[in-house]
């Protein structure tokens, strides 16, 4: 009878395994078909000659088109009854002979008193799109900007063109600050633009009253919201004062509202229609590509790469300006120490430094009396400078998104110009702790890490993805490394060397004991306590190779994060993932794809001949994707 219940109990166990298995079989599935069937209705879509340069939003429900190719060649045209006026303020105020693609047709849209989102890349002249409008028509328009230095981004620019400009932020003096508010009410329009925070349009009752009075007296001309993708929570920058924005279209329902963005997901913009109380704006969206910009990753050497940083400076961009990117306050300033011990013109910018400082670092890089910028993402949003060579990330950014609008103030002159990540394993948890409480963080995060690991498709196809775009990757023209040095990478299955290094962390939990990912590395490599020596299969791979296989386990669910806090900081542990009972079956493989410098002679794998790796990417291979 014993014997009988034992066995009964064994298969129990075995029929509940194996449908936990199935279970995350079908899963997988149902997350491949669900991407499947959305990558196939946006090719129906384009097929099917659905218009990619103006796109309605609104309603999800299926309806006609409310603007089409047709409406768009409309408003492309110049035979407005402000057209004339608009061309001869961009010729003699702006200095610019024509319209960049879709600048024309957003212009005529705000002058028509029209509702628009436009998205547009980064350095295409999104700020045009309001700036011109606003001298050709009476009263101001309000523009608002996430970031001080945004604005005086804009506000230096606009002087040295003599159009007059204001602002009202924290720093702005009690005198310029009566003198601005006296303005908005002036039927004489002192200045064309007036600049403010969302936080001021949340917290100032006085600014309110004035712009009720102005929309009363019609000198409110149109509402501006720069870098409109924070208003959405799904948005890569959320700003919590941006949700309060909705009462400008409450209060001034004439007024006609741009949305400008370079980054914002068609979901993105709906939430933002519904937070700004917009009803039916009008979409614009420019292809994201900017073919002049060359998208490139590295490892670091080590941690810092600063070495690596300055010698790239040193020997490519002798005299040419840059930004570096850099995680935190503490980096920027260390780095840019750093780099002028390097004989480096660097200074840094981040939110913590007093507003004059700030603005006195960005005037001196403006007018090239330092060459580099070290900054936190604290600085970039709108900035104008059009002959930046370089953008180089010292770490990771948070998201492709944020990478994309911060890489892409580089070359906005048209001018060939390099966007350079360095990709560090330590970085990964790093960014991981500071998105933890982002309620997409750490999926935007993983997607950044697939970007930077990546070593078989187009950069730029990564990023379509993103911004629901279809890509041929053809139209690269070898502006991404991957793109410029072909297939230089090698396959090869990593499936025992996963089983290790998941019992690694199965034994550390069994034991009540959680591992950070730098643990589990040197645990595996025998590093680790002495009296974990005995039990764990100590592995032959370089470090690189083994951070690259946990890395790889982490994004495809065979390790999940695991974060701790304390009162004063935030840690990430490693545990085992949804994925790894599959290990567990003797048919389940995974494979893994690797770009070699030099072939070493490692052997691993049944004297696979491993590369020495510096970019790594990664792919699972299930059993059932056989079927």
């Amino acid at each position: 009878m014993a014997n009988n219940l034992d066995d009964a109990q064994a298969e129990l166990d075995s029929v509940e395994a194996e449908l936990e298995m199935v279970e995350l079989q079908i899963s997988e599935l149902l997350e491949k078909q669900t991407k499947l069937n959305s990558r196939k209705n946006k090719l129906l879509q384009t097929l099917e000659g659905a218009c990619s340069s103006a796109q309605p939003s609104g309603s999800s429900k299926p309806r006609k088109p409310s603007f089409s190719k047709q409406d768009l060649q409309h408003y492309e045209e110049s035979d407005f009854s402000w057209s004339e006026e608009v061309q001869a303020k961009l010729c003699s105020v702006f200095q610019l002979s024509k319209f960049r693609p879709l600048q024309q047709a957003a212009i005529n849209l705000s002058m028509s008193g029209k509702d628009l989102f436009l998205v547009m890349p980064t350095g295409r002249g999104k700020s045009l799109c309001y700036q011109l409008p606003a001298l050709c028509s009476k009263g101001f328009t309000l523009v608002i900007a996430p970031l001080v230095s945004l604005m005086e981004d804009q506000l230096m620019y606009l002087k040295s063109v003599n159009v007059p400009a204001v602002t009202l932020n924290a720093s702005s003096t009690k005198e310029d600050s009566k003198q601005v508010l006296a303005g908005m009410i002036d039927k004489n329009s002192p200045f064309k633009l007036l600049y403010v925070t969302p936080e001021k349009i949340a917290k100032s009752k006085l600014l309110m009253s004035k712009l009720e009075k102005a929309y009363n007296m019609d000198l409110l001309a149109r509402i501006a919201v720069d870098e409109v993708h924070c208003c959405s929570q799904w948005g890569h920058d959320f700003r919590p004062d941006y949700k309060l924005l909705g009462i400008l279209k409450r209060q001034f329902p004439k007024v006609p509202l741009v949305g400008l963005t370079a980054t914002a997901t068609s979901n993105v913009l709906k939430d933002c229609q519904k937070i700004l109380c917009v009803q039916e704006p009008i979409t614009l969206t420019a292809p994201f590509n900017r073919p002049n910009l060359y998208y490139e990753v590295r490892f670091k050497d080590n941690e810092d790469c600063v070495e690596q940083i300055s010698q790239l400076i040193r020997e490519r961009y002798k005299n040419q300006s840059g930004i570096v990117y850099v995680f935190s306050q503490k980096d920027a300033e260390a780095v840019a120490t750093d780099l002028q011990k390097r004989n480096i013109l660097a200074q840094p910018y981040h939110a913590n430094m007093e507003p004059s400082d700030k603005s006195l670092v960005h005037q001196r890089w403006s007018s090239k009396k330092i060459q580099v910028v070290v900054a936190t993402v604290a600085f970039g949003m709108g900035i104008d400078k059009a002959d930046v060579r370089f953008v180089i990330h010292h770490t990771i950014s948070k998201s492709i998104e944020n990478y994309y609008q911060e890489s892409g103030r580089a070359g906005r002159d048209d001018g060939s110009a390099d966007c350079i990540v360095f990709f560090g394993f330590a970085d990964i948890f790093r960014v991981s702790t500071m998105v933890v409480m982002e309620n997409t963080g750490q999926q935007k995060l993983q997607n950044m890490v697939a970007y930077c690991q990546n070593v078989d498709r187009c950069r730029r196809a990564m990023m379509a993805i993103h911004f629901d775009e279809v890509w041929n990757d053809d139209e690269c023209n070898q502006m991404c490394d991957v793109c410029r040095h072909g297939n230089d990478y090698i396959t090869m299955d990593i499936t025992k060397h996963a089983r290790d290094v998941v019992t690694i962390v199965e034994m550390a939990s069994s034991m009540d004991e959680k591992l950070t990912p730098l643990k589990v590395c040197d645990a595996w490599l025998g590093k680790g306590p002495a009296k974990h020596r005995k039990t764990i299969k100590v592995t032959s791979l370089s470090r690189l190779e083994v951070e690259s296989i946990i890395i790889h386990l982490l994004l495809h669910g065979y390790f999940s994060e695991d974060f701790s806090f304390t009162p004063y900081t935030t840690h990430f542990y490693l545990k085992l993932g949804r994925k790894a009972a599959l290990l567990k079956k003797d048919n389940h493989s995974i494979t893994m794809k690797m770009r070699r410098r030099v072939m070493s002679h490692a052997t691993v794998s049944q004297s696979i001949h491993l590369a020495e790796v510096f970019i790594f990417h990664v792919q699972a291979v299930l059993f059932f994707h056989r079927f």
